[in-house]
């Protein structure tokens, strides 16, 4: 679905299901098939049951290259039904707000909003409003919103501060479920990663059945360097595109990744925290460096019914059934296999595009890749 909003001279795309400025393919559909587990239906974040993602994307010129991106872990009240959360801080170099209070109580209550360094505050303000204008939420007066960023300055006039409560607002009512779009979208739409044009990307694993079935889905905001690598092969290095060649700063190599994944295993926050290390093991694997000035934050929430908070309750306990310590470590694949490929997706989503001060963002070359993939055997053909 598509809707198109003209105001204060840009153009405000709200995308949601599809995205028309997207390389045609994903990495899959080429033959690249990361890790053991299976996809879910749409292999997106929004495989988890009940979750919703929305994008409004900001462009106008070459000098606004910017936007916000949504996840909602339910369609319902979030204050009033809060979710087990957790958090892991790979590097803190970045602006998470939200993180305290998610770290000291285990829950998350507002949708996670993603956008750029200089507009985390409005996305707070606008999660604030969203929460508070919600039937039942008449005498709420504290509101912990969750709010990431990545510093999208290189492409994007970021200190003119272009995004507004209303973008945020708009990006949360438009969340939906189905297909997610990726590349230069949303939060992810003047991001650069391994030097390359990022952006928004996802995917999703499912356990086998006699391993509960349950699904893993993750969604991405890449803005950051290293030596990339492509399914375990040196794609940066065969590129002669990557950190520290010749010793030479080629470009900037810090920036930041945001990472979400949602799942319906029933875990509380101090497993959905073990859940949100492993996924960032596959970072690591597209080749990122961890850079001094990356922010690197993953937010791990579990969407089980069982497991929500009510606001209010007439009992004093919490009653829950929680998957064994045991049985997480085919979860810990799925984390770190749905985020690889949403990275890769990231890239091979994304489009060439003009940034300001006359700069322009090469994308992935993705035939190029692809023959480098089919020389170190690590490409299944269609």
């Amino acid at each position: 679905m598509f809707r198109a909003i003209a105001t204060a001279g840009l153009l405000l795309a709200v995308l949601n299901c599809q995205n028309t400025n997207a390389q045609m393919k994903r990495a899959r559909e080429y033959g690249i098939e990361i890790g053991i587990l299976h996809t879910g239906r749409y292999n997106a974040i929004t495989d988890v049951p009940g979750v919703k993602a929305g994008h409004v994307t900001l462009k106008e010129g070459d000098s606004v290259n910017t936007g916000v991106t949504a996840i909602l872990p339910h369609d319902g009240n979030i204050f009033q039904q809060k979710v087990p959360a957790g958090i892991f801080v790979a590097n803190g170099f970045g602006k998470l707000t939200g993180y305290t209070q998610v770290e000291e109580l285990g829950n998350l209550e507002t949708p996670v909003v993603l956008t750029n360094t200089l507009s985390v505050s409005t996305a707070v303000a606008a999660v604030i409003e969203h929460t508070l204008s919600q039937p039942g939420n008449e005498r709420v007066m504290s509101v912990n919103a969750v709010v990431g960023e990545t510093n999208d300055g290189r492409m994007n006039d970021i200190r003119g501060r272009h995004i507004t409560t209303e973008h945020v607002l708009e990006a949360i009512r438009n969340a939906g479920g189905g297909p997610v779009a990726e590349g230069n979208v949303g939060a992810g739409t003047g991001t650069v990663c391994f030097g390359f044009k990022g952006g928004i990307g996802t995917s999703s694993r499912v356990l086998p059945s006699a391993r509960g079935g349950y699904t893993v889905g993750v969604l991405v905001q890449t803005n950051y360097g290293g030596i990339l690598q492509v399914n375990g092969v040196p794609v940066g290095q065969e590129l002669g595109r990557y950190s520290f060649r010749n010793n030479v700063d080629e470009y900037r190599e810090d920036g930041s990744c945001m990472i979400v994944l949602m799942t319906d295993a029933p875990l509380t926050s101090r497993n959905l925290r073990r859940l949100a290390a492993r996924a960032f093991a596959g970072m690591m694997r597209t080749g990122a460096s961890g850079s001094n000035g990356s922010g690197d934050y993953i937010i791990a929430v579990s969407t089980a019914e069982e497991l929500r908070i009510p606001y209010s309750s007439e009992s004093m306990y919490e009653e829950w059934r929680e998957v064994r310590n045991d049985e997480m470590d085919l979860l810990y694949q799925a984390a770190a296999e749905a985020t690889e490929e949403a990275i890769i997706n990231s890239l091979f989503a994304a489009e060439t595009a003009r940034a300001r001060n006359g700069m322009t963002i090469q994308a992935l070359p993705v035939e190029e890749t692809l023959q480098i993939l089919r020389k170190y055997n690590r490409l299944t053909e269609k």
